[in-house]
């Protein structure tokens, strides 16, 4: 089955969509995956602004939320259009949208909900397609954190390989998967955001710049910083990091207000020093996250990869335990491989098949997971294998 993956992550930046041909055929419960591309577009403009002004700490209106389902749903499907018109040659079979997230309600350790913008309607409208859509909220009812969803996928990849290997995601957010053999109780793996990646630096590269820049751009200003400790200790004081897993989070924790919060009474900072001391926070909470399991390789992905400041940090902090490594030696590159994870869960709701780990989530057990749109032909659901893969294998991509 041909399928594509969308996303937008939590730095809301741009429609990622990656297309591939999954095979579920293999009797060894292998899932094979060919990738065949990836395209992005940034969102419009005035959709990007509109988004902005509605996210929290930010008040909004129900009409704000509406347009705004709508808008990105649109920007959702206009990528789609060209995903398959550049990458599936008109063939695309099924998409798999995650959505854009405005909203994920925790409290207390534990999520209540969580809300994902971008109407499925527009996409299966426009590219005649079905879509896979609302991924998180079937976890969140069976007790789950909701996130990170790409875990399942993620000790798919990761299934076979020596040591303890993690995964790791640097988006707005960061989050870890850390396959069993280190993980969680009795060797079971274990995932959770572990704090803000992307998410403060970029919110005081915009403020420290007037809005002409949206991050630090191949880690310029980190690279040309000063790490100021005393501040550095402060951020790491927040109750989130001392959290057990699972646990998530968002940009309604880690926003620009509560980078102002935490500056309050300190002195004034060079810009770069400021960026430089952000970057190692981001750098240290994921070490923090990730050595006491054992960890022996990191395999990255997300925005924060082209971001060289971060990895050498990263790379510090890790120290000899363990090596950081990027996810296309996995055979999915860094930026497109979280749409491809969503492919994956899309091709497997289709089929009937659960789309959770709840050792990593936290659910009551697995769960199919999101809510299928109709495209323009008769639906007609394919019949599922037996049981459900344990394992990803991705194929060379075609010339």
């Amino acid at each position: 089955m041909r399928v594509i993956g969308l996303m937008s992550g939590t730095s809301y930046d741009a429609v990622d969509a990656a297309a591939a041909d999954l095979d579920l055929s293999a009797e060894d419960g292998t899932l094979h995956l060919t990738p065949l591309g990836m395209v992005s577009e940034p969102y419009p403009p005035d959709v990007r602004a509109a988004l902005a002004a509605a996210l929290p700490p930010a008040a909004t209106t129900l009409a704000d939320v509406c347009r705004l389902d709508t808008r990105i749903g649109q920007a959702f499907a206009a990528v789609a259009v060209r995903a398959d018109r550049e990458l599936c040659a008109g063939r695309a079979e099924l998409v798999a949208s995650h959505g854009q997230t405005v909203y994920h309600w925790a409290d207390g350790g534990r999520v209540h909900g969580t809300l994902q913008l971008g109407e499925p309607a527009w996409i299966a409208e426009r590219t005649g397609c079905p879509v896979v859509s609302g991924f998180r909220p079937r976890d969140v009812a069976a007790g789950g954190q909701g996130a990170p969803l790409v875990s399942l996928v993620d000790l798919m990849l990761l299934r076979g390989r020596p040591g303890v290997p993690a995964a790791l995601n640097i988006g707005g957010i960061a989050n870890v998967t850390v396959a069993g053999g280190g993980g969680g109780p009795h060797g079971a793996p274990v995932a959770f955001d572990t704090g803000p990646g992307n998410a403060l630096i970029d919110a005081a590269v915009r403020e420290l710049t007037g809005g002409r820049r949206a991050y630090d751009e191949d880690g310029a200003l980190a690279a040309a910083g000063q790490v100021q400790e005393a501040l550095l200790e402060r951020l790491l004081a927040d109750p989130y990091y001392r959290m057990p897993a699972p646990r998530t989070t968002g940009k309604e924790l880690f926003h620009a207000g509560y980078l102002h919060d935490r500056l309050a009474g300190f002195r004034e900072l060079r810009p770069q020093d400021l960026v430089a001391t952000l970057t190692r926070l981001t750098a240290r909470t994921v070490a923090a996250a990730v050595l006491p399991y054992g960890v022996t390789e990191v395999f990255a992905s997300g925005g924060g990869v082209r971001n060289p400041a971060l990895m050498a940090m990263l790379g510090e902090e890790v120290g000899s335990a363990a090596v950081v490594r990027g996810s296309h030696e996995l055979g999915l590159p860094a930026e497109a491989k979280e749409a491809y994870a969503f492919a994956v869960l899309g091709h497997l709701t289709l089929h009937g098949l659960p789309g959770n780990a709840p050792a990593c989530t936290g659910a009551a057990g697995p769960r199919i997971l999101g809510s299928l749109t109709p495209g323009s032909r008769p639906l007609r659901l394919p019949a599922g294998p037996a049981r459900a893969p344990h394992k990803l294998l991705v194929r060379a991509a075609p010339a």
